[in-house]
């Protein structure tokens, strides 16, 4: 990978962090050594990126910061414009106008050449057939995960049997053709997740949780049956 490819994978690596990242994370995550990444870091400062931190500490990055518009190539364009249509399919109304939108966006900064291209695609999602039927709402479920937010459902699983719990949402996951909600479950004390198309009710709260490294995506992802929709 060339080293300005890598500094721009670092700049999105901390921005989908909420907290510091230490230099030894980074460095597993890119291949490189820790000394590489502490200069990476002190040029991409040097530039006016703004990351805060220290080594043997960790960085962050203003999470307002974005990069300037960059170019795509062929097939990049065709993996974006997959990812569209596989929101358009498979989420909900709101968040279907968010890809339709950024859609726009991208199709009206491409050179002349490229948007012939978006034109003769060949790679989409369909919905499946039958459906799976929910009435709850996705978009302020991602609102919920987004400000850490409670919520507390009616749920029947897979025996019709019904439950009540308060969820800590941590991620919504795609497992075609079933979404997953990952939680943390209060009643459960432990990570849980839910099918979506099962959730009778939904009770959207005001209260917030705070992070907890025992209890977050991070360990959610750590577990053996995390995002098994069988499980």
């Amino acid at each position: 990978m060339r080293r300005a490819d890598r500094m721009i994978k670092m700049v999105h690596f901390l921005r989908s962090r909420r907290r510091a990242v230490t230099a030894k994370r980074i460095a597993d995550e890119f291949g490189i050594c820790t000394r590489t990444v502490y200069r990476d870091i002190q040029d991409l400062m040097d530039t006016g990126t703004p990351i805060t931190g220290e080594a043997g500490v960790g960085y962050m990055i203003d999470k307002q910061y974005y990069l300037p518009p960059i170019s795509f190539d062929t097939d990049e364009l065709e993996a974006i414009c997959l990812g569209i249509s596989m929101v358009r399919q498979w989420t909900d109304e709101k968040f279907a106008d968010k890809a339709n939108d950024a859609y726009e966006k991208i199709h009206a900064v491409l050179p002349e050449k490229l948007q012939g291209e978006i034109q003769q695609l060949t790679t989409y999602a369909m919905p499946a057939e039958p459906s799976l039927s929910s009435t709850v709402s996705f978009s302020q479920l991602r609102e919920c995960i987004r400000e850490q937010r409670k919520i507390r459902i009616e749920y029947s699983d897979d025996k019709k049997k019904p439950t009540s719990r308060s969820l800590w949402p941590l991620a919504l996951v795609f497992c075609s053709p079933v979404w997953l909600l990952a939680s943390w479950c209060e009643k459960r004390g432990d990570f849980r997740h839910f099918r979506l198309d099962r959730i009778q009710a939904i009770h959207f709260g005001d209260e917030r949780f705070d992070n907890d490294p025992d209890k977050d995506l991070s360990a959610y992802l750590a577990k053996p049956e995390a995002c098994n929709p069988n499980v």
